[in-house]
């Protein structure tokens, strides 16, 4: 997540001291390396740009998980140091007299729900401002990444490589959430490597800071309140000192990346030593990762999906995640698998193409969904598959990306949602956002041109409405 804002954002490089040890010659070469991931358990529901921090609907009632084996030794890493202090603007005070009032409004608040008084003095009692986090929730991306950017970075080779030595490493942690929560041990080790870089990156800001300068000022304050809220509790619950409350700068933490509200609903203490402990225990970050996504609707023994083929003259129309039908249904349109190899049986099974006609397509199902609770993007879904995929030794996409295709600037976006509007295409707000409005009027453009409906904004598109 190296750069990106959101539930995910990565802060300064973090000891590897957990790591396999034939991972340590790589790290020089990792400095300032984080994970790559659109957004970040878990980032709000997203006012746009994305990242946001992302909240779990209501979940079904859990299964109840089979006897547990006798278990090795628990693997355990160094709990992490206190955050560096993030410099406070001098030209901010104002802020920062509002933000202690707003502060202590919030206290009486806190103390009213039932957290005690130490722990609110000892979380909201040395709460700082830090402008840092506004401007991080506020900036906005001049362009947009390609899918191919996206996942080259997301799913390298080194990332790969990493992944099975980790997973290597802890496999008895892994496995053990596996067969607990039905979720491969390969699917949690690449949300690991997404969400932190497998934990050398998960963060440098005080959880409590970030979420409460976040309440008093973001774009998102009444869902920050009840992240700051949820992160008292846990604090409260003797989980973590506040001191070590340590994460992104919008409030995800540990090494996959929970916010507040989804720790205490999912995380899981699976070393049996009384605490949930997502920030220094192997065994309780892989079995929470799993249990989040159990609770999201993964199923048991079924794939996320896989790349198909699509037949000629197929409507792009129809790759959105809204169109659903069986494999059998997908099939009997023409839709095979790669070198003609059956389609996975899935019911609701969805078409993709993330980079249009032009670009590789693949057959999605309720794991692949599942995957977008934990960040809805379907780049980061994809890269959570296609690295899973790589780090149980199966090979990656095989249709080739459209690279000579460059992307598009916000500027170029506004632009091209305007004239669609003016046209009565009507691609939604003009917010240099692509979102689904947005590739309903390109779909709507493109059809008046007689070309395939795929959704995919391109600067050829654009010269056709604003030349």
């Amino acid at each position: 997540m190296a750069a990106r804002g959101g539930a995910g954002t990565m802060g300064r490089m973090r000891s590897p001291r957990f790591l396999a040890p034939t991972a340590l010659a790589a790290m020089a070469a990792l400095a300032g390396c984080a994970s790559t991931s659109p957004t970040p358990v878990v980032a709000a529901p997203a006012a746009q740009p994305a990242p946001a921090p992302r909240v779990v609907p209501p979940s079904p009632a859990p299964v109840p998980a089979p006897a547990a084996a006798a278990a090795p030794a628990p693997q355990r890493v160094a709990a992490p140091a206190p955050p560096p202090a993030h410099a406070q603007s001098p030209s901010q005070p104002q802020d920062a007299a509002g933000f202690q009032a707003w502060v202590q409004g919030f206290s009486r608040e806190a103390l009213d729900a039932g957290i005690s008084a130490a722990t609110v003095q000892a979380t909201l009692g040395r709460a700082r401002w830090l402008p840092q986090v506004v401007q991080l929730d506020r900036a906005q991306p001049e362009f947009t990444r390609t899918p191919w950017a996206y996942l080259d970075s997301a799913v390298s080779p080194q990332r790969v490589a990493q992944g099975r030595e980790q997973y290597r490493a802890h496999a008895a942690a892994l496995d053990a959430a596996a067969a607990r929560y039905g979720v491969p041990a390969s699917v949690i080790t690449a949300i690991w490597g997404m969400e932190s870089n497998y934990g050398r990156n998960f963060g440098s800001f005080s959880a409590i800071d970030a979420l409460a300068t976040l309440a008093y000022d973001g774009r998102r304050r009444e869902w920050a309140r009840g992240e700051l809220m949820a992160a008292l509790r846990i604090v409260d619950q003797g989980e973590i000192a506040a001191s070590a409350l340590i994460g992104s700068w919008a409030g995800a933490m540990g090494h996959t990346q929970f916010l507040p509200s989804v720790f205490l609903a999912h995380a899981v203490d699976a070393d049996g030593d009384g605490r949930r402990d997502i920030w220094a225990s192997v065994p309780d970050v892989a079995a929470s990762t799993a249990n989040f996504l159990s609770h999201s609707g993964w199923q048991r023994g079924q794939p996320w999906g896989a790349e198909v083929r699509l037949p000629a003259g197929f409507d792009y129309a129809r790759t959105e995640l809204t169109v659903r039908q069986s494999s059998a249904a997908w099939a009997a349109e023409g839709v095979h698998g790669m070198g003609d190899a059956p389609l996975p049986p899935l019911e609701g099974a969805s078409i993709l193409t993330p980079a249009g006609a032009r670009g590789p397509a693949v057959l999605v199902g309720p794991n692949f969904r599942a995957l977008l609770r934990y960040n809805n993007s379907v780049n980061y879904a994809l890269a959570v598959a296609l690295l899973a995929r790589q780090i149980d030794g199966n090979a990656g996409l095989q249709a080739p990306w459209p690279r000579d295709i460059k992307p598009l600037t916000r500027a170029e976006i506004t632009t091209l949602q305007e004239a669609l509007n003016a046209r009565g295409l009507d691609a939604g707000s003009a917010d240099g956002v692509l979102g689904p409005a947005t590739r309903a009027g390109v779909r709507r453009l493109q059809q008046s041109l007689g070309l395939p409906a795929d959704g995919f904004a391109t600067r050829e598109l654009l010269q056709q409405v604003a030349p």
